[in-house]
């Protein structure tokens, strides 16, 4: 008897469905067509064995099982749980009149229990898509899965208690969960704040602005400045997620495994922090199986690259394309596919490999052009690929024996948000365009250029500092963003002059005293 299952497979971030048809006849062969991986060659022993340890019959026949689309390869163990049911509606071991309406997907135990796997989001995402009825998914990916409406989600924890779902005798009850209303509780906890950072005010006012014009920042300063501190305060002040921002990076994390269990939607933006040891292929994504890398892993979030220059060279000129398209396409023989990449990239280094050039009190013990070889680490193009060059000082004692609070991550909040609402509407019919951050030189010519008097402030500084002309376009942007935050509709001279001041490494002198 010729049975289909409906299950479903993960190809970059999204899902696609697989058809698993089952054909049971006299013999005694097994076989899996369909390319299948080796995992899914293996579920033959985790069936046969969770169905005997769960007090169900195996059907010794010759049974052959193919996964459709057969040009597309089959990955992991989340068919095992189909494929048992399969075997045993094509043996006539169980009836379910309604089979074609259930998408089902789980890896089975040997003692029968349902364990679950990666990606359940876009799966049901998938489910609801293709006109799916219910969903029937491991118990611990229930509350994953029922973030999606319209669709009955079940959680289940054996195979015992699929059969009695989908055989009708089981008082099973679908998961509901009110998206929203979760969502928006949990979207105001934070378990860090500004307010608990003493001093800095100009590298805050930095971050404020890098946070409402979704400007890539760069830190400068000696050890124990507080760069690492202060970066990781960055998401408190961030915009909060969208509902569908929120889906979209589940997606990304459902896929990659990251998600904890019983965890819903994701309410804080990712704040990813690799180590610079990291290889370019963790970083982009990509593998014998396709995962997600560190860059998307930190989509409508943070990449935080502390230590800079050390990361490897190759390593740090993956990020240059993403940087520009917000997607990466990740090619090989076997596979291509695209993980959106849509970060805010925040890094920090020292000044120099001692630590000390430029320190008020310390002097700096390298050697003659050290300072300009250990810059050198980082390229041009990747450096004209962030927007704010920032040097900190370290925090004076007074300030750090200052008991008053300091402003809240929520008032600085308050002011980003407002900064990002007038760019929604700003670029609302530009496509792809959400933040200053993302100008071309049409609407760079078109919403940020300066008055008269900021055009010459901006032509007298330029000469005087001996920047480049690729610092051009970033102050541009910068004061564009500096003009949101004031409420002005013209770029004006002082908001040209404070986002000159964010160009430290676009002085012609830097690093060259020695």
């Amino acid at each position: 008897m010729l049975s289909k299952v409906y299950s479903a497979a993960i190809r970059g971030i999204d899902a696609f469905v697989v058809t698993i048809e089952t054909v049971s006849e006299r013999g005694a062969a097994f076989s899996i067509v369909g390319m299948a991986d080796t995992a899914v060659r293996e579920s033959y022993q985790r069936i046969t064995t969770a169905l005997t340890q769960s007090g169900i019959k195996f059907p010794h026949r010759r049974t052959i099982i193919n996964l459709s689309p057969a040009d597309v390869k089959k990955e992991g163990a989340a068919f095992d749980l189909p494929m048992a049911i399969g075997i045993l509606t094509s043996n006539e071991a169980l009836a379910c009149p309604d089979l074609a309406g259930y998408m089902i997907v789980g890896e089975l135990s040997l003692d029968g229990s349902v364990l679950p796997v990666r990606g359940i989001l876009p799966i049901a995402i998938k489910a609801r898509e293709r006109g799916f009825r219910r969903l029937v998914v491991p118990r611990a990916n229930v509350t994953e899965a029922a973030v999606v409406n319209n669709i009955e989600v079940f959680g289940v924890s054996s195979i015992s208690e699929t059969v009695d779902l989908l055989s009708g005798n089981s008082e099973l009850e679908p998961t509901v969960i009110n998206t929203r209303e979760k969502f928006a509780e949990a979207s105001l906890e934070m378990d860090c704040d500004f307010s608990e950072v003493k001093g800095q005010e100009s590298v805050k006012r930095a971050f404020e602005v890098a946070c409402a014009g979704g400007h890539n920042i760069l830190l400068m300063g000696s050890p124990g400045s507080g760069k690492s501190m202060m970066a990781k305060r960055l998401p408190t002040i961030l915009p909060p997620l969208s509902l569908h921002e929120a889906l979209e990076t589940t997606k990304i994390h459902s896929v990659a495994g990251k998600l904890p269990r019983g965890s819903t939607l994701m309410t804080r933006r990712p704040f990813r922090t690799p180590h610079h040891t990291v290889s370019p292929v963790a970083l982009v994504g990509g593998g014998s199986n396709p995962q997600p890398g560190e860059i998307s892993l930190a989509h409508n979030g943070i990449l935080f690259l502390d230590e800079f220059p050390e990361f490897p060279r190759q390593v740090l000129e993956v990020l240059r394309q993403p940087l520009e398209d917000r997607v990466i396409n990740v090619s090989r023989a076997k596979y291509s596919v695209t993980y959106p990449a849509g970060f805010m990239l925040v890094a920090s280094m020292n000044p120099c490999p001692c630590g000390y050039y430029g320190h008020p009190t310390k002097a700096c013990t390298c050697l003659p052009g050290a300072v300009s070889r250990y810059m050198s680490r980082i390229s041009g193009p990747l450096l004209d690929r962030i927007d704010l060059q920032v040097e900190i000082q370290p925090v004076a004692f007074d300030d750090m024996a200052d008991r008053s609070p300091a402003e809240s991550s929520a008032e600085i909040r308050a002011r980003v948000v407002r900064a990002r609402q007038i760019q929604q509407e700003r670029y609302a019919e530009e496509k792809g365009i959400y933040c200053n951050a993302q100008m071309n030189s049409r609407l760079l010519h078109k919403y940020a250029w300066p008055d008269a008097a900021g055009l010459n402030k901006l032509k007298e500084r330029m000469t005087k500092l001996n920047m480049s002309a690729r610092a051009f376009d970033r102050i541009l942007r910068v004061a564009r963003t500096i003009a949101d935050l004031d409420g002005s509709e013209s770029v004006k001279s002082a908001h040209i002059a404070e986002a000159i001041g964010y160009r430290a490494l676009d002085r012609g002198n830097y690093g060259n005293v020695f």
